[in-house]
């Protein structure tokens, strides 16, 4: 089990990776090309409605919410009638979004207003984000139908297409920027088209797998179908339980809008840059072990339930606690290495790397969210990570405001005070989600979690203080090569130092295994 567990997961990480990779330069060009002002605040409050509803909907609640029941249709009941829910699925999935979509364009200017508080005093900017919105929306539409295939693939462990699916969105946003975006008169405009045919991509290269599965249907409506009846009331509490994080980047948007052209942009530079060890690890993890998860809980085999629990959590320790520590120390030389280049200058880099700092302790806290929070729905029970995913947005919208206002007596930009409030509310999220985990003897912290924590905690101590020593001598005014060069091997040096202690330590790749 632990070696189809890590080739998944290997499998789902190459992918994100890559696409990571691409994402990054998306964003590098991206902010090149229009910088860090209204226009590209518009663009990115536009794409942050579909987007933030893509990850409630493939990262988030409907993954969690059908994984578990498709799981027990496929184990109990035939090959017929999992075509039949994954058919009358599709088609409450399609009438849904399809009359959302439909609001949406049609009310776009109401809906911006709600989501933008700040554009109504640049009607350029708001007259912009509402146009681009129009474009993008429908990609939720796309993307969601994407999201559902994914899971059905996922529930029989093929999770290659999926993982390999946000690349394109990546590639066809870079071309546009590239090379389709000086045809324009509103070049701006050109970011919102390729989003619309990467969703429709997306979704295209999912039809061969679902055909050779046999499970390629066609749409019917029947929402008193038990098993989509199932997944709805599953699905709609999940939305806070599992997508706690993505509602409250969706304040910060709607928050930073308030503040200072660029502030929005600012801020998700930084939180590109802290997702990605969470996409790397943290969603790859999540989504392998959520089927695993759930047939434990039809087996009622509690001890296999643990044990892929603390497998998951021993991963993303070993990855999340040195990400956060590494993004903290290296925040500004990482903006300037990857970022400071054509319309995107030096103030940017610093308002960007405040950001970042106040995101990265939170790092861990986003990681073990994607880790915990499956463990309830593996068991069908969302009720309580809702209660907890309230909380935690409670926790963000109290200490945003309240950051908002303190940091700039503190010297500290207010965008930087969202980021923290942020981190606190992944923290809290996280915290409560094991507290409740470890009082009903779902997942406890074992006797090998001492020997592992003084490991941790000794590798992440001297890789903290080797980066500390080797950002000073950053080259902060050379070329970009040069600072590209410089970031990558303080990047590999702080990783050495991290692995060679963890060794030293006593630390093995066994320690990684399933127990």
């Amino acid at each position: 089990m632990t070696e189809k567990l890590a080739k998944s997961t290997l499998i789902i990480s190459i992918f994100t990776m890559l696409s990571r990779i691409l994402g990054l330069l998306r964003d590098i060009i991206i902010m090149s090309v229009f910088g860090a002002g209204g226009m590209t605040d518009a663009f990115l409050v536009a794409f942050k409605l579909p987007n933030f509803l893509r990850r409630l909907l493939s990262e988030g609640a409907f993954s969690q919410a059908f994984i578990p029941v498709l799981t027990e249709y496929k184990n109990n009941l035939s090959h017929q009638d999992v075509r039949a829910l994954i058919s009358q699925m599709t088609g409450a999935l399609l009438l849904i979004l399809s009359g959302l979509t439909a609001l949406v364009v049609v009310f776009a200017p109401q809906v911006i207003g709600m989501f933008a508080w700040g554009f109504d005093s640049d009607s350029e900017k708001f007259h912009t984000a509402t146009d681009l919105l129009r474009v993008t929306f429908p990609y939720l539409l796309l993307i969601t139908l994407t999201a559902f295939a994914g899971s059905i693939l996922q529930s029989y462990h093929r999770f290659a297409i999926s993982a390999f699916a946000p690349i394109l969105l990546n590639m066809c946003m870079i071309i546009g920027a590239l090379f389709v975006a000086p045809l324009f008169e509103k070049p701006i405009m050109v970011l919102g088209y390729a989003v619309a045919v990467a969703g429709l991509l997306q979704l295209l290269i999912h039809v061969p797998p679902l055909f050779g599965q046999k499970l390629l249907v066609a749409p019917t409506v029947n929402f008193k179908h038990e098993g989509v009846q199932r997944i709805l009331r599953l699905m709609l509490p999940a939305i806070f339980g599992v997508s706690v994080t993505q509602i409250n980047m969706l304040f910060n948007a709607m928050f930073a809008s308030l503040l200072p052209d660029g502030s929005v942009s600012w801020l998700y530079t930084a939180e590109r840059m802290s997702e990605l060890p969470l996409g790397l690890i943290g969603v790859a993890i999540g989504t392998v072990i959520l089927p695993v998860l759930s047939a434990n809980a039809l087996s009622g085999d509690s001890k296999a339930f643990s044990a892929t629990l603390d497998w998951a959590t021993r991963w993303v320790v070993l990855v999340g606690l040195p990400a956060s520590v590494a993004l903290m120390l290296v925040s500004d030389v990482l903006m300037q290495a990857l970022f400071l280049r054509g319309e995107f200058g030096l103030n940017d880099v610093h308002m960007s790397a405040q950001a970042l700092q106040g995101l990265a302790g939170g790092v861990l806290g986003f990681m073990l969210i994607k880790v915990f929070a499956p463990a309830f729905f593996a068991r069908q029970d969302s009720k309580l990570p809702v209660k907890i995913g309230i909380i935690a947005i409670g926790v963000n919208v109290i200490f945003s405001l309240l950051f908002m206002a303190i940091f700039p007596t503190i010297h500290l930009t207010p965008h930087a005070g969202l980021a923290f409030a942020n981190t606190l509310a992944s923290l809290v999220n996280a915290g409560l989600l094991y507290v409740y985990l470890h009082k009903h003897g779902i997942f406890r912290f074992g006797s090998h979690w001492k020997k592992l924590a003084c490991q941790f905690g000794m590798a992440n101590g001297a890789m903290a203080l080797a980066l500390w020593q080797m950002v000073a001598y950053f080259p902060m005014h050379g070329s970009q090569m040069l600072r590209l060069l410089a970031l990558a091997g303080i990047c590999v040096g702080g990783a050495g130092v991290y692995g060679g202690i963890l060794l030293l330590a006593g630390f093995r790749i066994k320690d990684l295994k399933l127990r």
